[in-house]
């Protein structure tokens, strides 16, 4: 074998250890992102109206979802379901409402029954309706990103004391893995440190929650686990 021959054949070898490797790692990183891209919009919506209704309402006990407004999906955007009377608000949130960096971010499955009090309706549920306003704009995530934090700055409302939420529903889907995880409550205040409510200190039951903590909007969740559904039913006692 000449000298320029054995050239060739080394140059080739080494073309394909690095196709190779790049196939390698894009395999790698399409397991850790198993949603990588935007499902089509469609799959994101419910067919059944009244089922979405059902499915939202059932994040709080009955004595507070029954009065409460509802807000469904639709191909605009969410739209006013039913009219409320105590000043809470149920919608069933989508998977873009994940961690930006959650591996289900675009998860089409993703269904979380959400009903807000009067504070968190008029303070935080504007974040909800905000994400999905620039999903359905076709906006990358840098994009989105960046169009919540302008409208952090413009248009969000003072958060007000007192913002909570449940999440207690037994219908929802809240990941391929833990799929309805355990029925809890959410608590909104200003971006601080978790060791202020003492949460995620052994044996304590509060919870820091991924969801926003500054990135981007500027705000921190407190998660306590509870022990029964919004229908009364025990729950599991293992939040992990």
């Amino acid at each position: 074998m000449n000298k320029k021959a054995g050239e060739i054949i080394a140059l080739r070898t080494l073309a394909l250890v690095i196709v190779l490797g790049a196939l390698w790692q894009a395999h790698a990183q399409e397991a850790k992102m198993p949603y990588p891209s935007r499902a089509p919009y469609d799959q994101y919506l419910m067919e059944d109206r009244n089922a979405e209704i059902a499915m939202a309402r059932s994040a709080a006990p009955e004595a507070i979802s029954r009065d409460a407004e509802v807000w469904v999906l639709g191909r605009h955007g969410y739209e006013t379901a039913v009219k409320g009377k105590n000043g809470f608000v149920c919608v069933v949130e989508r998977s873009w409402m994940s961690p930006f960096n959650a591996p289900e971010f675009w998860n089409p499955k993703l269904r979380g029954p959400i009903c807000f009090n009067p504070p968190a309706a008029r303070t935080i549920l504007p974040l909800t309706f905000k994400r999905t306003e620039l999903v359905l704009a076709g906006l990358s995530k840098a994009q989105i990103i960046d169009g919540i934090k302008a409208f952090d700055r413009k248009e969000l409302p003072a958060l007000e004391p007192g913002g909570m939420c449940y999440m207690m529903s037994k219908q929802g889907y809240l990941s391929d893995l833990g799929k309805h995880w355990v029925p809890h409550l959410m608590f909104y205040v200003p971006q601080t440190d978790g060791l202020a409510w003492g949460a995620d200190l052994p044996g304590s039951p509060v919870m820091l929650s991924p969801q926003f903590q500054g990135a981007p909007e500027p705000l921190t969740v407190f998660m306590i686990p509870v022990l029964k559904w919004s229908d009364g039913t025990a729950a599991p006692m293992d939040a992990n």
